[in-house]
């Protein structure tokens, strides 16, 4: 991405990442929850993506570290990694892009528990700065956000597991002030997760079929603080909530049908809108406002998101967002997705449809989606996503090796 600009803001790097077009009164009445290093609300995987942002409670896959960790509890395979690609807003540009690479390996006799991590680097690609006349002393630079984590998920029972992911987190955005000599400096934050997974094997007619309801609280930590400490940001933590329900449709044929709810956990930022800003007095309830939401700790930002939206219970309720998708599966070889994401367009504004595909041998399984947005104008349109898994259970048998 090779831009030219004299002045850079955080907010102008954050609106690639929500990026939405509104006027009249809808420009008004837009308020998103605003936080720092957005790129960890970025789905990393084809799978989920391709149901349209789902892994709550869906089947537990190598990518479960970033849905719900907990299902590792209960996955199939001794172990795996994997990797995907996503080339970002490349609609726009052709040099965003997020990598991901996530594993996991089953420990214990019984296979009841199980570690897991992961690592993702989300790269703005290349930005020039200009300053001044023909951008004389201008800089080149290469912002990027990126990620690590660690987790344990365990079996509390032969149906419910829970896990817990800690993660260390560093955004460089590069920009500094080259009038003023400042030097640029990263962020760094910490966070953890904490999930739980419930799944169930209830025979329907004739036919066993699974229903599974999953949960995760997602990026619970410190705030990020961005230019030495003067524009502090809330992590985007999440509360994800889903359920998946799978039946048999003949031998070898499956359908399963998914849903998750998702709500940031972040406190609604003040606006300047909302007081008289015509008396000093009203400023003054501004300006003391946004200090307090500046100076607020992330934990107490949590409780606060249920009840801060300048209008009332009805925008605590456009907050949530919500997807459903469908999975079909041909003897666990051959899959076939689809979904629904939907944002309010006062709180973000990002709805698509997406859609995928996947192939699985013993070793490895290949999986693509495609977006397709909804909301006029979007950026977002067109995105792909590749991963390729592989299963350290069929690569043992390769090697000769016993389970």
């Amino acid at each position: 991405m090779k831009i030219k600009f004299r002045l850079i803001s955080l907010s102008a790097v954050l609106a690639f990442l929500l990026p939405v077009t509104l006027t009249g009164q809808d420009k008004n009445d837009f308020n998103p929850l605003q936080t720092g290093v957005n790129s960890l609300y970025i789905a990393p995987d084809a799978r989920g993506a391709s149901l349209g942002d789902i892994g709550a409670a869906t089947d537990p896959d190598v990518n479960s570290q970033y849905w719900n960790p907990s299902k590792y509890a209960f996955a199939y395979s001794r172990g795996g990694v994997s990797l995907s690609y996503t080339p970002w807003l490349r609609k726009i540009v052709d040099d965003i892009f997020l990598a991901n690479v996530s594993g996991y390996w089953k420990l214990g006799t019984y296979d009841n528990q199980a570690l897991s991590a992961s690592l993702r680097y989300f790269s703005l690609g290349e930005v020039t700065t200009g300053v001044g006349v023909d951008n004389f002393g201008g800089q080149t630079l290469n912002p990027y956000e990126m990620s690590f984590d660690v987790g344990y998920s365990r079996k509390l029972s032969e149906k419910y597991s829970m896990g817990i992911v800690f993660r260390y987190i560093y955004s460089d955005l590069g920009f500094s002030d080259s009038y003023a000599g400042d030097q640029s400096t990263g962020a760094s934050a910490f966070s953890a997760d904490i999930s739980g997974y419930y799944t169930s094997y209830p025979i329907i007619g004739r036919n066993e079929c699974q229903w599974s309801l999953g949960w995760n609280v997602s990026n619970i930590g410190t705030k990020v603080s961005y230019n030495h400490g003067e524009d502090p940001a809330f992590l985007p933590t999440n509360m994800r909530l889903g359920t998946t329900f799978m039946f048999p449709l003949a031998d070898y044929h499956n359908l399963a049908l998914s849903l998750d709810l998702n709500k940031l956990l972040v406190p609604a930022r003040p606006r300047e809108m909302d007081y008289d800003s015509s008396t000093p007095e009203g400023q003054r309830e501004y300006l003391a406002a946004l200090e307090k939401w500046e100076n607020m700790s992330s934990i107490t930002g949590i409780f606060k998101s249920f009840s801060d939206a300048p209008g009332g219970f009805s925008e605590e309720l456009k907050e949530i967002m919500w997807s459903f998708g469908a999975e079909y599966s041909y003897n666990q070889q051959f899959f076939m997705r689809a979904g629904y994401f939907y944002e309010h367009k006062m709180k973000g504004n990002r709805q698509y449809f997406g859609i995928g595909a996947g192939f699985a041998m013993n070793v490895m399984k290949l999986d693509a989606s495609y977006m397709l947005a909804t909301a006029q104008t979007s950026p977002l349109d067109q995105t792909l996503r590749f991963t390729l898994t592989f299963d350290m259970d069929g690569l043992r048998e390769i090697f000769g090796g016993g389970r």
